[in-house]
């Protein structure tokens, strides 16, 4: 079966479409670490469904800089693994596990991580935060990380989905009711879900799309020759934004098998 390069895979999870783009996301996204899922919200959830948290092993599937696995550790003792394919993340999250005091918590490291799932196992909780379909649709995902899992443990899936009354469509998301199904279908359960406030989610978008366009056209300055590359990747960003806004339901899901 075909895999996309990992440059690729990881483009695709930061909306771009050029893997061009690719060695220049550490500059562009260098003022922002919470990149995809609120740690706050995926914390409150793990006290929900978990006990003995100093007891628990987590891992942060697609972890970008840390923030979800550093602050998770920091409030419940655990420990957390964190992969990511971006280096420059990695040794972000590493200098923040120092700050935050937790580097005996947290082990980070760069790999590609369908590849890096292949070798693990028994943990309490997968968390997926904000990564897009890396693994493919839910069906595909579960059933590939179900062996990562111990019989009792979880995933919290941070992503979005489309209402099913919604005539919107997008390459990279699913209704609702197709979401449920693939759940069921992997033989688990939805345990819990909690869904973004969109005023909340647009006043953090909005923000981070500044961010994006002031270091793009700071690139833009200084290789003059990749213009299209930069302003393509805001145009990706704006479309993205928009579609979080306004088309989809943001959700935080529990899994349970």
């Amino acid at each position: 079966m075909y895999m996309e390069s990992m440059k690729q895979s990881i483009v695709k999870a930061m909306d771009g479409t050029d893997t061009q783009i690719f060695p220049f996301l550490p500059f562009i996204l260098q003022d922002l670490w919470e990149i995809g899922s609120d740690p706050e919200e995926i914390i409150g959830l793990i006290k929900k469904h978990a006990s003995d948290y100093r007891a628990l092993r987590v891992l942060d599937l697609g972890c970008g800089k840390g923030a979800v696995s550093v602050k998770v550790a920091g409030a419940l003792g655990c420990h957390c693994m964190g992969i990511d394919g971006i280096e420059e993340f990695i040794e972000f999250a590493k200098r923040k596990a120092e700050e935050f005091r937790v580097s005996s918590l947290c082990f980070f490291k760069t790999d590609d991580i369908r590849i890096a799932v292949r070798n693990l196992s028994d943990f309490d909780i997968i968390i997926l935060g904000s990564i897009g379909p890396v693994f493919g649709d839910y069906f595909q995902t579960l059933t590939t990380l179900s062996g990562c899992l111990k019989r009792n443990g979880f995933f919290i899936i941070s992503d979005g989905y489309i209402d099913d009354l919604s005539n919107f469509s997008h390459p990279s998301l699913q209704k609702r009711s197709s979401v449920i199904e693939q759940i069921t279908k992997a033989g688990m359960k939805l345990k819990d879900e909690k869904t973004g406030n969109q005023d909340q989610i647009r006043s953090i978008d909005d923000d981070i799309l500044v961010k994006i366009k002031t270091r793009c056209s700071q690139l833009i300055e200084k290789y003059p020759e990749k213009e299209k590359l930069f302003l393509d990747y805001i145009k990706n960003q704006e479309i993205e934004t928009e579609v979080l806004e306004n088309k989809i339901i943001c959700s935080t899901m529990v899994i349970s098998k």
